[in-house]
């Protein structure tokens, strides 16, 4: 019986499968960089990776919850900033800065976000993967309650063992827009029909306007005729 062990071994030690997991959430975050230049191997599509879907179905509450850290960091990070000071480090404005209530105030605020980096640390061990989550992807998730990644299988199996795979991506950049289709306005027929209809009864009126002109002097002729007889 699996009384008190939810989620899957995938195959692992509690470590070696702790490890995976950090990997996995360490490389779906590093997708986001943006300075590219100089790697040997950038990421194909920024915010994607594919694994296996047992693996992705795992990762997926873990960068849920990583996001939601970060978020909850930055936010603090906003609210400390009104306390913070321009001044460089050690001049004396910042030295006056430093020994005032402004001071106090602003470590009070920041020591969320202090703390938010140091867990996400814990969990990833990954500085560049922290940043990123907080500079990038917080701001794009801020107004967002939960659901930032979502998982999609392929069709393809992978090669050598036929494992499913699947895609883990952030949402927002490649989502679908269903191109709706709209209900016909008969209003609009009805009075496109009548205009039309308005507009054939004009011409035919306008013909038989002109064919009783230009007969009206071969009748004028023949009446001229029956008189001459």
């Amino acid at each position: 019986m699996r009384h008190r062990r939810h989620g899957r071994v995938l195959g692992r030690s509690p470590s070696h499968r702790k490890a995976l997991l950090r990997n996995l959430v360490c490389a779906l975050v590093l997708t986001e960089r943006v300075d590219t230049e100089f790697l040997s191997n950038p990421a194909k599509v920024k915010g994607r990776i594919i694994t296996t879907l047992p693996k992705a179905k795992e990762v997926r509450p873990l960068v849920e919850k990583c996001v939601t850290i970060a978020i909850k960091g930055r936010i603090a990070e906003r609210a400390a900033a009104e306390f913070a000071t321009e001044a460089e480090r050690n001049t004396e404005q910042w030295k006056q800065w430093r020994n005032s209530e402004a001071h106090a105030k602003w470590v009070a605020a920041v020591s969320p976000a202090v703390n938010a980096r140091r867990k996400l640390y814990n969990i990833l061990q990954d500085k560049e993967a922290v940043s990123i989550l907080f500079n990038e992807i917080a701001d794009r998730f801020e107004g967002r309650p939960g659901g930032y990644t979502r998982i999609m299988r392929l069709a393809t199996p992978r090669l050598g063992d036929a494992g499913v795979r699947a895609i883990l991506e952030f949402v927002g950049k490649h989502d679908r827009v269903v191109a709706r289709s709209q209900k016909p306005s008969f209003a609009d027929d009805a009075v496109e029909t009548s205009q039309g209809e308005d507009a054939v009864n004009e011409k035919v009126t306008e013909d038989v306007v002109a064919q009783d002109s230009n007969a009206a002097p071969e009748e004028v002729q023949g009446e001229e005729k029956k008189n001459q007889e």
